[in-house]
């Protein structure tokens, strides 16, 4: 079963219909296949996307915009390191990424003011602010439409790595993600529900059955010829039936097919694997892929659990997907994008006999590398206390704007609801320039 992380709002991130996740959520590899189909070419140059999802929202003193002279109370525990690049630095339990700090930009100053875990998720993940009557859609579902008929057949353009907050919205479930729900092991091969054989079944007995439940589906056609349903099952059943035995969708999602000399730096943590998976994926064809580290939300213990494994698996996780891009010549032609839905307040609080910091959505940072952002700069500056920007500052809007410059896509574009209202893909947005060579 798939771990989640429990946010204190008192429930889990709203997934519960799970569209888009293979053999749990309605959807059949066949069915996934069909409403993923590509209609058009749109010729654009669309570069493939990492969007990390850090769940609970992080500190954004005690990560990458720590205030060494600011009071003790507001400044924490920890020290601050110098990185590769002069005058930057960053907290001292992210060393490995201090020493690639050339290859990503931090943004610091960001600020909106939603302090609740799934509308400031909704935001961030969007670049929209929410609005009750209207989900818009993630960055992966955008990608994965404006690629339509680039995408290799034998591989879902849009995978998260296990679930994450990336939903379709009003662009509706063809969109959505393969959701693995689970996340790899070091060495082990990585079996996803829906393409990979499941229980010992061996390619034959997947054959037999495949042509078994086309001699069924073809009947079942014929008694509902005008279903939409069922038009072409058999051709999507076909590229169905391609992708799981396809050697290169089974190899996309096998990380023990990296030598150990690739593999070593990421560790052999859950999120360290996820982000081996990733660059494995996107090396592959996939265009879009979330990946989730979850439990930042320290109102609690905020120090213990940021030094003894929040830091350590992200700095771990982080650099090596930095590092291994970069190592396979995939760094220029894709854009990452590492967030959490808000920072914490700049004050600790005292309450029991282990500080932690609260929700503040007024000051935060957010990551951003690849394509053309110019990496070894930080964009922006909160002010002597983390409480909020020095100067304007960004929205989350703008940084969703930059992203999808910086992917190839236009945020100006408008869609069109099922109702017929036209809708922007960044309603507010205005581009970084500094971030963008």
């Amino acid at each position: 079963m798939p771990r989640f992380n429990r946010n204190c709002d008192g429930m889990l991130r709203r997934d519960a219909l799970k569209v888009g996740v293979l053999g749990t959520g309605g959807l059949s590899l066949g069915q996934f296949l069909k409403a993923t189909e590509a209609n058009e070419d749109n010729g654009q140059p669309i570069r493939s996307a990492i969007f990390v999802d850090l769940a609970g929202g992080p500190s954004h003193l005690d990560t990458f915009d720590p205030k060494p002279n600011a009071p003790r109370e507001i400044r924490g525990k920890f020290a601050s390191v110098k990185t590769k690049v002069a005058g930057v630095e960053i907290s001292e339990h992210l060393p490995k990424l201090a020493k690639c700090a050339d290859k990503f930009a931090i943004v610091r100053g960001v600020s909106h003011t939603l302090a609740a875990h799934r509308l400031g998720s909704e935001y961030i993940n969007t670049g929209n602010r929410p609005l009750a009557s209207l989900e818009y859609p993630g960055y992966g579902a955008v990608v994965t439409k404006e690629s339509e008929g680039r995408n290799p057949p034998t591989l879902p353009p849009f995978v998260s790595i296990p679930s994450g907050g990336q939903r379709p919205g009003f662009l509706g479930v063809k969109y959505g993600p393969l959701n693995t729900n689970r996340v790899p092991q070091a060495g082990s091969p990585f079996s996803v529900r829906g393409i990979s054989m499941q229980g010992g079944m061996t390619l034959r007995e997947f054959e037999n059955r495949h042509k078994l439940l086309k001699d069924l589906d073809s009947t079942f056609a014929s008694l509902e010829q005008e279903s939409q349903l069922v038009e072409g099952l058999d051709d999507f059943n076909r590229k169905a039936f391609n992708m799981i035995t396809s050697a290169k969708a089974r190899e996309a999602f096998d990380i023990s097919k990296e030598t150990p000399s690739f593999a070593k730096p990421f560790g052999d943590q859950a999120f360290g694997n996820s982000c081996l998976l990733a660059t494995r994926l996107i090396e592959s064809g996939v265009r879009f892929v979330t990946l989730r580290l979850g439990g930042w939300d320290t109102h609690q213990s905020n120090f213990e659990r940021l030094a003894e494994n929040l830091l350590p698996n992200l700095d771990t996780g982080l650099s090596a997907l930095f590092n291994g891009l970069e190592q396979k010549g995939l760094l220029d032609s894709t854009a990452v994008f590492v967030s959490g839905e808000f920072g914490r307040t700049p004050k600790i609080n005292q309450r029991g006999t282990q500080p932690g910091r609260d929700h503040y959505p007024r000051c935060m940072f957010m990551l951003m590398a690849g394509g053309d952002v110019q990496g070894g700069q930080v964009v922006g500056e909160s002010d002597e206390t983390a409480a909020g920007p020095k100067g304007d500052g960004f929205a989350p809007d703008d940084v969703a704007a930059t992203f999808y410059r910086n992917i190839g896509i236009d945020f100006t574009k408008e869609y069109d609801t099922d109702t017929g209202r036209p809708i922007t893909i960044v309603r507010d947005g205005s581009v970084i320039r500094q971030l963008l060579g």
